[in-house]
């Protein structure tokens, strides 16, 4: 193993307020699901967003779970998937007794491909979850006029995008509603959080319900449906709001990072870097590379040899219908082929040049020896 200090793949910047208003919740003694840094956190996260409402949740994957129940998905609807996404977009359509329909994805962006979608369409059809994987944007308007045309509901899965837009609008603002995730190692953080974003005010209400134990708002205790514990706390908003009064300059750090690694990994034979679309700005939540033959055997040696230099790295998410709990005899080739060959590098505000140099040349050094032998 290298001397070298390790390289996460990800590592959070907590270079603002965080630390300040943290102490002014420990201080207030207001550090649970009620304080002001939850009210102001999901103002500023629906402005940032260009939508009315936002709705603070204790992860990404109960924002998900509490939009598809306020929005009426249950047993016997069938929601339409990607089948090359992380897996917690598919377990919330679950928890909701839901059947996940998947998709293929288009090779350039590893995003569903809108063009397979309507297929994938039957009677029981209720909604479409598009996921902007690794922070490129879906394209969102034939999936937009399919669900117009059937009546079905869009929801965004937005977690891995904060900032995204889509023909200059930001991710988020196109759906019913959207999700969003604040684990750790996402564009932004509360350690763990996640929020739905909406222009509805009646769904907005109804999120609001939901998310507190089904609670009436006029009268304490009396509860006139089963909800859930999905609250965010007054400190994980209040790091929410430090980290999102500093996004832009996270941003560009992040693009600035995507950008040398784009310099440094240009001209690589074998190898090349997720792609992206025209009518998209993305956002770099996670560089990802893609061997251009080969499959998992190789991105796997290629992966060790980073690890060996102390760089971490992460595979492409699996395939959905390769997991046990939703296996099926239903090919994606495009999903199989490709996170096979795909793999994450570190990506974060506080790499330096040299930190992506080190990377690089230590990828291109694995790809050669992979290819010699």
């Amino acid at each position: 193993m290298s001397a070298r200090p390790f390289l996460p793949v990800a590592a959070p910047s907590l270079a603002g307020n965080e630390r300040a208003y943290v102490l002014e919740c420990l201080d207030s003694t207001w550090i649970s699901s009620s304080g002001r840094y939850i009210e102001a956190f999901e103002a500023a996260f629906a402005r940032f967003c260009g939508v009315s409402h936002a709705v603070a949740v204790n992860n990404g994957t109960a924002a998900l779970h509490l939009a598809l129940t306020a929005l009426g998905i249950g047993p016997g609807d069938e929601v339409i998937v990607p089948d090359l996404t992380y897996i917690a977009s598919v377990n919330a359509v679950t928890y909701c007794g839901a059947k996940p329909i998947f998709v293929d994805c288009v090779p350039l962006t590893l995003n569903l491909d809108p063009s397979l979608v309507a297929a994938r369409i039957t009677p029981r059809t209720k909604a479409i979850i598009p996921v902007h994987l690794y922070g490129h944007p879906v394209d969102m308007d034939p999936i937009l006029d399919l669900a117009a045309r059937h009546g079905l509901i869009v929801v965004e899965d937005a977690a891995e995008a904060h900032g995204a837009t889509y023909r200059e609008r930001p991710v988020g603002s196109f759906g019913a509603c959207a999700a969003f995730s604040f684990y750790g190692n996402k564009i932004i953080t509360t350690g763990e959080g996640g929020m739905v974003v909406t222009d509805d005010a009646e769904l907005a209400t109804r999120l609001r319900l939901y998310r507190g134990q089904g609670v009436d708002p006029q009268r304490r205790y009396i509860h006139p449906v089963v909800g859930f514990n999905y609250r965010m706390t007054n400190i994980a908003a209040a790091i929410g709001l430090g980290q999102l009064e500093r996004i832009e300059t996270i941003l560009a750090a992040r693009r600035q990072v995507a950008a040398w690694y784009a310099e440094r990994l240009a001209g690589i034979n074998g190898l090349r870097l997720l792609g992206t679309e025209p009518w998209a700005v993305p956002v770099p939540w996670l560089v990802t590379v893609l061997l251009t033959a080969g499959g998992a055997r190789e991105r796997d040696a290629i992966m060790a040899a980073l690890l060996a230099e102390g760089i971490d790295s992460r595979p492409v998410f699996y395939p959905i219908h390769n997991q046990l709990p939703y296996q099926e005899n239903i090919h994606y080739p495009v999903a199989e082929t490709w996170s096979a060959r795909g793999l994450n590098l570190p990506t974060f505000e506080g790499l330096t040049q040299a930190d992506v140099t080190t990377v690089c040349a230590t990828l291109r050094r694995a790809v050669a020896e992979l290819g010699a032998s």
